[in-house]
Formats: C-alpha cells, sequence, structure tokens
C-alpha cells in the first residue's frame, strides 16, 4: 500500500510538523506532499522523507505562502494523488482539498477548519490592513463554499480536540474521532521553585488575547514575561515597567522559562493548545480562559485555575485569587496530569484508530499488535 502525508505548509516545527512526524513514524516510506517547504526549518525526520511541493514553490510561496490563500485551491488540486492508497491530510489550512483515487481512503487529521474564514472571520478583518481586508472580503465567500465542499471528499476526520469536533460538525456537518495531538513531556522538568514572574509564550497573534495578560499585569504591578515573535508596537505601549518581551528563544531557554515561571497566563481560545500541557509538564500552573481546548487540558484548581470572561477585569480578579491560594497546587501532580497527553499515548491511539478503519487492511507492524476498541468521542462508537 502506497501512502501520501498532505501537510498545509512545512515552514518550521510547530504542534502541527510534530503530528506530522508521528505518521512519519507509522508509515516510514510515506511520500510528504505540501503547498512550499522551507527546508532549513524541518527536523531531521520530515527530511528524511520525499517532499514534493506545489506550483506556490516557484512562485516564491516559501516566503510569501500566507499572500497566496487564494491559490492555495487550485495549487491542493494540483497535486497529483493518483499513485495512494492511503491519503492522511494535516489539517489546519485547505489541506484536506487534495483529489484522490475514487477507491483510496482519505483521513483527515483536523487541527482546526480555517478559522480565518470561519468563526475569526471578523477578528481578521478587523486586525488586517486595508489591501489584506479587502482580498479577504472578496474571497472568503468562495473559499467557504469550497471549504466545505471539500470536506466530502474526506473519509473519515479525526479532530485533535472536542471543541474542533464540535467546529467539524457546525461548519462541514462531520462526525469525527477525537484524538489529543502528541505531546513530547519528557523535554520538561520540574524545577526546585519558580521565580516570581508570569509567562506568556506562543506566537502573538490577535485571536490569542496576550493584551489581557500585559494590561492584567500591568494593572497589578506583578512581573510579566512574554515569549514568542509578533509583539507590535500598540501592545507594548500597553505595558508597563512589570512586563517584559523576549521576542524568540531557544528550546533551552523556553524550558528554563517554563520551569520557572509562578503560572502560565493562557487567555485566548485554542483549538487544542501544546504550551498549557508543557507548562504543566514543568509542573507549573495554567490560568486560562475557560473556552476552547483549555477546558480538555486544564483542571481546574487542581492543575491551574479559570476565568470566564475574556476581558481584563475577569483576569485580574483570577490573578488575585491565585496570588492567595498558589500554595495548593502541586507540582508533581501537575505533571501527571500532564503525562496523559504524552507523544507515546498519541502513536498508540493512532494505530488503534487504523486497525479498525473498515476499508484498510494493514499490517501488524503498521497498526500495532494489541487488538483494543478504536478511541471514539461521545458521539460515535466507530470511526465515520
Amino acid at each position: 500500500m502506497r501512502v501520501a502525508l498532505v501537510h498545509y505548509w512545512l515552514v518550521g516545527m510547530r504542534g502541527g510538523e510534530r503530528v506530522l512526524e508521528t505518521f512519519c513514524d507509522i508509515f516510514p516510506q510515506a511520500d510528504i506532499f505540501t503547498l512550499v517547504v522551507d527546508r532549513s526549518k524541518l527536523s531531521e525526520k520530515l527530511l528524511r522523507h520525499d517532499i514534493k511541493t506545489s506550483f506556490l514553490q516557484k512562485l516564491g510561496g516559501r516566503k510569501h505562502y500566507q499572500k497566496m490563500l487564494p491559490l492555495m485551491p487550485f495549487a491542493l488540486e494540483s497535486l497529483d494523488l493518483t499513485g495512494y492508497d492511503l491519503v492522511i491530510s494535516s489539517e489546519a489550512g485547505p489541506a484536506k482539498g487534495i483529489i484522490t483515487r475514487p477507491d483510496a481512503v482519505h483521513i483527515c487529521y483536523c487541527h482546526s477548519p480555517m478559522r480565518y474564514i470561519w468563526d475569526l472571520y471578523p477578528q481578521y478583518m478587523a486586525e488586517a490592513g486595508f489591501l489584506a481586508r479587502s482580498m479577504l472580503a472578496l474571497t472568503a465567500p468562495a473559499l467557504r463554499q469550497w471549504d466545505v465542499t471539500t470536506a466530502h471528499r474526506v473519509d473519515h476526520f479525526i479532530t485533535n480536540s472536542d471543541y474542533v469536533a464540535k467546529r467539524v460538525k457546525k461548519f462541514y456537518r462531520r462526525e469525527s474521532t477525537v484524538i489529543h495531538p502528541p505531546v513530547n513531556i519528557s523535554r520538561f522538568q520540574i524545577s526546585p521553585g519558580p521565580k516570581d514572574y508570569y509567562l506568556c509564550a506562543g506566537q502573538i497573534t490577535p485571536y490569542k488575547r496576550i493584551e489581557l495578560a500585559v494590561e492584567a499585569c500591568t494593572r497589578l504591578s506583578l512581573p510579566l514575561v512574554v515569549i514568542g515573535d509578533g509583539a507590535t508596537e500598540k501592545l507594548k505601549r500597553l505595558a508597563g515597567p512589570t512586563v517584559r518581551f523576549l521576542g524568540s528563544v531557544s528550546d533551552v531557554e523556553m524550558e528554563n522559562y517554563f520551569a520557572g515561571c509562578r503560572a502560565l497566563l493562557y487567555p485566548g481560545v485554542e483549538d487544542f493548545g501544546i504550551v498549557p500541557l508543557e507548562v504543566m509538564a514543568s509542573g507549573r500552573p495554567v490560568i486560562a480562559f475557560a473556552r476552547g481546548g483549555a477546558l480538555e487540558t486544564v483542571v481546574d484548581k487542581v492543575t491551574g485555575m479559570f476565568f470566564h470572561e475574556q476581558t481584563v477585569e475577569a483576569l485580574v480578579a483570577a490573578l488575585e485569587e491565585f496570588e492567595k491560594s498558589c500554595a495548593q497546587f502541586r507540582p508533581f501532580e501537575i505533571r501527571a496530569h500532564a503525562m496523559k497527553f504524552d507523544s507515546g499515548r498519541f502513536e498508540k491511539e493512532l494505530r488503534q484508530y487504523l486497525a479498525h478503519v473498515p476499508e484498510l487492511s494493514l499490517s501488524p507492524e503498521v497498526s500495532g499488535h494489541e487488538d483494543r476498541q478504536v478511541p471514539t468521542n461521545k458521539k460515535e462508537q466507530h470511526p465515520v
């Protein structure tokens, strides 16, 4: 059986690319298809595979792929997948839109429907410049139609959280099986004792609402460290003297900041969210807005705390409560919870899922030797 792995774009190593690496572990002979690739940013594991790109690569897509959204449907449909029996698309953009043979099996691991044309469309429009806003306004209706249509090209959907499963049901009218993505828990260790700062970490984009953390810590004169690229001058102007913006840091520095923080502040709505689990793997709690993937990873009063309105005032109240009760959080208990999301669990559940897909007949070394029930969400008892 010939296998193709389709990933939206390969320009860095983040959560989606770690999922792709696990597919590579299961199918070491698979070819990888992607819109554009920057090989200098990829892991050795991905580079061992034959990586095929779309025509966007020749148009300078490696640097400007985000501006090529209207061309992506054409680029994906131009990829030749006729020689493959199993196609697995890794989707947080339009990757599922590829065309397969009628007798091929197409499984989509959906990190998220395209946020910028669905639920976060108003927010992206509000933050975009005039040209980007005009282009998105013109193309978004057609892209939504194409996105819904291509959902019917998928035989089976896997989603990375219950939150995303609900969005797939809402936008595509498709059921899915939830398999939470992998977290490399072994990278992170518990520090002897936290230092005196709160933390925000990750690529800074509007939907993450980092400004709430900046304003709340400024108002309370609490130290805050913000790690990640994308901080705007507008965001920096909101910050008082207790807030530091570090930009991107090395993996080792990131691990040290995770282990040393009083708590991670997580004011946005994420589809799943790897960073909170990495911080919990370091034994530190998470103060999160009670919506999205955080509801599936954070245990209130055990591994962190929730605030229930996406406002500065609500986060200020949560921080004041945390300052009084922070001694109740036990680092080893927090880490033990994070262990439930470790990478080995993901690969095991994925192999079990593949073993129960009716159209597939996988060898024992691919599907695993254990014949257990496929992991499902509450709404279904078998793959769609």
